[in-house]
């Protein structure tokens, strides 16, 4: 992987220690995000950097509006699905600890859009580079962006690294 080459033999990073001082890393449980949150967690430990794991539960878009939902299965869902949320940031917030990175973790609930989530949390607090993973194949032959990422990586106010 060629961040390991550079974490490796410090090539560049000591320029990048100013530069990237607050990271976060979006998280939802997949083998992408594992790994971007692997990238995430190396890189603000060789700069110095101050950590933010994030997970965003997404409004679900037909919000249970079926007739005769009943209100408790809503509460159910985000119920569940914040606890889910907490899990995966908790994992990382671990990793994070074991390598002596400075880390604090968040869960969104009810975001109309995961992409606003994370891109107005990251202009809240300030952060200088958003870590994201992506999804690899799609079809046989080409590789598209994720939507959250594509997204991310298009409304930021700051530098994005989407890991594969």
């Amino acid at each position: 992987m060629w961040l390991n080459t550079f974490i490796l033999s410090g090539l560049f990073l000591h320029d990048l220690a100013g530069v990237f001082g607050r990271v976060l890393v979006a998280v939802d449980g997949s083998d992408f995000s594992r790994r971007a949150a692997d990238v995430a967690v190396r890189l603000c430990k060789s700069l110095g950097a101050e950590l933010l794991v994030l997970h965003v539960v997404q409004q679900p878009p037909y919000l249970f509006a079926a007739a005769g939902v009943p209100p408790t299965a809503l509460k159910q869902f985000f119920d569940d699905a914040r606890a889910e949320g907490w899990r995966y940031v908790e994992e990382v917030l671990g990793r994070a600890a074991e390598a002596g990175v400075r880390a604090r973790g968040e869960v969104l609930e009810r975001a109309p859009s995961v992409v606003e989530a994370i891109t107005t949390f990251a202009a809240n607090e300030k952060v200088d580079l958003i870590v994201t993973g992506t999804r690899g194949l799609s079809g046989f032959k080409k590789v598209f962006l994720g939507s959250v990422a594509s997204g991310v990586v298009e409304h930021a106010n700051c530098s994005v690294l989407v890991v594969k």
